[in-house]
């Protein structure tokens, strides 16, 4: 499944168990975009703690629904975060990235 490299930049709350995180990534128009969830969506391999040196690189699963190019040649793609069901606080889990940006 690709993933969404993004970075998480603060530990939110320690409940619920195993906690919460603020993970930020930026979309093809220079979006900072947030997502607050559990510390296990968005490390699957190594994990966050109160105590983690803060940003750390994470990834958040997603599926591509479309590409495109743009005029300067980079592949531009929209993807959804509906595998996991993260959204942003307004309940947006539909974003335009650069193809860079996915691990495939």
């Amino acid at each position: 499944m690709p993933e969404l490299r993004c970075e998480a930049v603060r530990w939110v709350n320690d409940e619920p168990f195993p906690g919460i995180v603020e993970v930020q990534f930026v979309d093809a128009a220079g979006h900072r975009w947030s997502l607050f969830d559990k510390t296990p969506i968005f490390t699957r391999s190594a994990a966050l703690t109160p105590d983690s040196f803060y940003p750390v690189q994470v990834t958040v699963a997603c599926i591509i629904l479309d590409g495109a190019m743009r005029p300067a040649g980079d592949e531009l793609v929209a993807v959804s975060l509906a595998p996991d069901g993260v959204t942003t606080p307004d309940g947006r889990d539909t974003f335009t990235v650069s193809r860079g940006q996915l691990i495939l």
